[in-house]
């Protein structure tokens, strides 16, 4: 009876450690929504990180591995593919967020963020790329020396609608950086298309607009406002509304303000997540946010991904778009690990796995 007990606490302890990133499967959704509203768009694919609607009408996907595809959501066919050469994938890290300029249809456009070898040290940079007849060219870097590490990179990209560019980043394993205003890591940033400094920024010639995160895997404007899911340690993954110039508290904080964190929220003027995930965590990822009369029950509502709970969550949001009003979650470990999101302007939804050895896939919510 003793080794029975000493074999329950062992496993407890191994239990309790277990990376938030972790390849966890669920059991599959008892009740999941009929088969028949979705369809398999593309398989074969390989830790997929960003699938992004373009404004060109298809899906322009990252794979951590360097690859940046160009494929047709009606019938899966890969239009346009091509490898960047210099992306070091290192544990979670590798080709990360990517985004189409506004003007991309004339300019071709597009940012993307990735790791890589820079005099010996992983690093993490975003690069503006020109596309022109079925290919890239022009790379110009546009911001560089963000720490990076084999955990906690983020990194989402988003424009918005005054040309700004939003960027997420990890603590890239080091919690002394979040809270500190001259790294470039635990940050949210923001940057001109160009990669010079916003004039209106926080703090003078200082790309921070918002400090204080762990690993944001998740970044998205709805009505002008900004929000981002965000990795806890081992409890309290969080989704933040983001206001400029505040402190979102890692590491000294996890989810909401409580117990002993209450002495530094009050005297660092902490913001405070608008959902969070509780005592355990689920990984959350990418996000987008839903609209459209196509699935009514979805309007108004953040739709995110999660990685070890293989999870699509519904965060409902409130009429004013400030809180979140209820959570339904959808299709529990039908497909593994859930990676991002993506919704074209007819109200249709695309999310793609990211399980690894090549069986990766992008699926479409039809209706």
């Amino acid at each position: 009876m003793r080794n029975l007990i000493a074999i329950f606490l062992i496993l407890s302890v191994f239990a309790c450690k277990k990376e938030e990133d972790e390849e966890i499967v669920p059991p599959p959704d008892p009740n999941p929504w009929p088969t028949q509203n979705l369809r398999t768009v593309k398989t074969g694919l390989s830790f997929p990180w960003e699938i992004l609607w373009g404004k060109d009408d298809h899906i322009w996907m990252t794979e951590r591995g360097g690859r940046i595809s160009k494929v047709n959501p009606q019938d899966g066919t890969t239009v346009f593919t091509t490898t960047l050469s210099d992306v070091v994938s290192q544990g979670e890290g590798g080709l990360l967020g990517m985004v189409h300029h506004p003007d991309f249809l004339t300019n071709g456009f597009l940012y993307v963020v990735y790791n890589y070898q820079k005099s010996g040290t992983y690093t993490e940079k975003v690069v503006r790329f020109t596309f022109r007849n079925n290919a890239l060219s022009d790379a110009l870097t546009i911001l560089d020396n963000i720490p990076a590490a084999n955990i906690h990179n983020g990194s989402r990209l988003w424009i918005t609608a005054d040309n700004k560019l939003l960027i997420t980043t990890g603590d890239a394993a080091n919690t002394s950086l979040p809270q500190n205003m001259n790294s470039l890591a635990g940050k949210l940033l923001r940057i001109n298309l160009d990669g010079s400094i916003p004039a209106d920024n926080p703090v003078a010639n200082n790309p921070v607009w918002s400090m204080g995160h762990r690993n944001a895997q998740g970044l998205v404007l709805v009505n002008g406002r900004i929000f981002t899911s965000e990795h806890g340690p081992s409890i309290e993954d969080e989704v933040n509304l983001i206001e400029k110039g505040r402190n979102y508290g890692w590491p000294n904080v996890n989810g909401p303000c409580d117990g002993s964190e209450t002495s530094f929220c009050t005297t660092n003027n902490i913001a405070q997540p608008i959902w969070s995930s509780g005592a355990s965590t689920v990984a959350t990822a990418g996000m987008d946010y839903y609209n459209n009369s196509r699935i009514p029950a979805w309007s108004n509502s953040i739709l995110l991904t999660t990685l070890k709970d293989a999870t699509l969550y519904q965060l409902k949001l409130n009429s004013a778009g400030t809180a979140v009003e209820s959570v339904t979650q959808f299709y529990r470990g039908n497909w593994g690990r859930l990676r991002d999101v993506c919704i074209s302007p007819a109200g249709r939804v695309y999310i793609c796995t990211s399980n690894g050895g090549g069986n990766d896939r992008i699926i479409e919510i039809q209706n």
